[in-house]
This record gives C-alpha cells, sequence and structure tokens, in this order.
C-alpha cells in the first residue's frame, strides 16, 4: 500500500535522493532507507559475504554507527559507499546515545554495524536497541554473517541445540567456575576466544569437561581459515606447537554424554572424590570422577568443593 500522495516525493525528487554503490565495477543505487535504527550484519572476513540488502541499507542511512570507522571504511569504499561513519563503541556510547536517539526521534535513518559479524554478538548495540524499543522507535533488522552460525555449520557438532556463552572470563578461577556451570547445558556451547588465551582455555576446559568433543574454528572465511576437532587435550597440544597463535576464534563444545546415572549416592561419591583429591586439584579430581562415574561435572565439583573445604568430608590439601 502506498503513502499517502501529500507525504510521497515526486518521481524526480525519489530519483535526485537515490544514493550510488558499486559491487564489482557495476553502479547501483539505493533509495533512502525508511526511518529508523537498522541493525546492519557485515562480513566476518570475507568482504564479499555482504548482502544486497546490507549495501542497499548502507547506501541509503543517512548515518553509520560503527565500532571502528578505519575497519568499516574498508568495506564501504570497498563498494563506493559515501554515507558518513560515526565511532559507536563501548568508550563512547553512553555520551553519544542520547544524540543517537534524539535523531532517531526526528526520522533519521541509523546503520549500526560492528567491525564484523552480527552487531550485539558480543559487540555493543545492546542499550541502544533496548532504549530505541523503550521508545518505540522503529529497528529494523537486517541479517547476515555471523561466526557462531559459521562456525557451527562446519564443526560437525550437533547443530539442533546450541548455546552461545560469548567470551569466558580472563581469570583462571571465574573461567573455572563458568565452565563448571556450562559443562551440563545439554547442548552444543559456542564460545569466542582471544588467541592469547586459547591454550589456557583448552587446558581449563580439559581439566572440567574432560574428554569432550571440540571444534576450533579460527579465521573463519578468510584466506587461512582453519577448522581443528578433537579433544581439549589433543588440540593444546596441536596450539601448542606453534610460534604463535593469531586470528578470530570460535570455539565449539560437544554436548555432555545425556547416559549418566545420578542416583549414584552420596557415600559412594565422596569416597570417589576423596581418593582423588589426594593427588589432584578439586577441578582436576572432578572432571576425573565425573567422566569415570558418568555423573553431571556441574554436581561432581560442587561436592569436591565441599569436601576441600570440610564442608561434609575430610579436609584435602
Amino acid at each position: 500500500m502506498s503513502r499517502p500522495l501529500n507525504n510521497e516525493p515526486s518521481f524526480i525528487e525519489a530519483a535526485s535522493q537515490r544514493r550510488p554503490f558499486s559491487v564489482e565495477g557495476h553502479t547501483f543505487s539505493a533509495a533512502p532507507a525508511e526511518p529508523g535504527l537498522h541493525i546492519t550484519a557485515t562480513p566476518i572476513g570475507n568482504l564479499g559475504d555482504i548482502t544486497l540488502r546490507a549495501l542497499q541499507t548502507l547506501a541509503g542511512v543517512d548515518v553509520i554507527l560503527c565500532e571502528d570507522t578505519r575497519v568499516t571504511r574498508k568495506l564501504t569504499q570497498r563498494y563506493g559507499i559515501t554515507t558518513p561513519l560515526q565511532p559507536y563503541h563501548e568508550h563512547n556510547a553512553a555520551k553519544v546515545r542520547p544524540g543517537i536517539l534524539s535523531r532517531l526521534e526526528e526520522g533519521a535513518a541509523i546503520a549500526l554495524v560492528s567491525d564484523a559479524g552480527t552487531p550485539l554478538i558480543s559487540d555493543p548495540g545492546y542499550k541502544l536497541v533496548r532504549e530505541a524499543r523503550e521508545q518505540g522507535l522503529r529497528i529494523h533488522a537486517v541479517p547476515g554473517a555471523s561466526a557462531v552460525l559459521a562456525g557451527l555449520s562446519i564443526a560437525g557438532l550437533p547443530s539442533d541445540s546450541f548455546l552461545f556463552a560469548g567470551f569466558l572470563p580472563a581469570k583462571s578461577g571465574e573461567r573455572t567456575r563458568r565452565l563448571a556451570d556450562l559443562a551440563e547445558v545439554p547442548a552444543t556451547v559456542i564460545l569466542f576466544e582471544a588467541p592469547q588465551r586459547l591454550l589456557a582455555t583448552l587446558s581449563a576446559i580439559a581439566e572440567v569437561m574432560g574428554e569432550r568433543e571440540i571444534t576450533v574454528t579460527r579465521e573463519l572465511t578468510k584466506l587461512h581459515e582453519e577448522c581443528l576437532s578433537g579433544t581439549a587435550a589433543d588440540l593444546a597440544a596441536q596450539f601448542g606447537d606453534r610460534a604463535s597463535i593469531k586470528g578470530e576464534i570460535t570455539l565449539l563444545i560437544s554436548p555432555p554424554d545425556r547416559d549418566q546415572h545420578e542416583d549414584l549416592s552420596e557415600e559412594a561419591l565422596d569416597a570417589e572424590l576423596a581418593c582423588a583429591l589426594k593427588t589432584m586439584s578439586p577441578s582436576r579430581a572432578a572432571a576425573h570422577v565425573a567422566e569415570t562415574l558418568r555423573l553431571p561435572r556441574k554436581r561432581v565439583y560442587a561436592r569436591a568443593m565441599a569436601l576441600r573445604d570440610g564442608d561434609g568430608g575430610p579436609h584435602q590439601e
């Protein structure tokens, strides 16, 4: 259904407002984007993975909000897009967000992009989207590339149910506790990780989760794309042999074994743990006993900590 005639621009006006973009040397034009906030996915590596709708949107909006203008400019220059770029990242978001919301209220069309992939997935934007919704402003989804789904599609792990858990905590104790929580999730767990922390994370997964099947994807869609599978210990050995580890990493962990014997008595569990705690740390003892008895690792880890601290069992050094 067309807009009322008194609000509809003439053909000449509409044509003059169209903005160019180019693909492989061919020039196209985009109509002005609809008012509102356009959450626009961009490529995670290969710039050819941009969608036609994303190009039309980026060319047609009034401004593009981006984490790093230098990164986004590589994309806009590749496709001949001249829309102004404005920084929007964790360091300036609180300061500039009110102005962005005011422009949206005035009828502006604004795109939000991240450096790579789908905005808000471990990237800035959540508070902006939430406040825009609370104010009744229009929000448009312009879907596209995502390292989460790209990694899941090639990992060979169960894809009917998965949990994206973002980045693990940097501190070892917090990381171990987070992994203990994730260990019992009945789905494939997907994480992002920094290359300099990959070995520590794989070691922690081996300690807390045991012999899970793990897939590490690195540099997805880029020239040196890599997808390796094995246990956490196996992968740690492979990456440990390298002089350095670089690139964007997505890490996928298989679900726990569903055939678990939950009816084991506390006494029997305590006996196994007491033996293991004589030579192992609580987290390693929990992983070992849980794997041996096919029990939920979260339950076993909690009991191991209780025994270590003297709550219900002998203190173990």
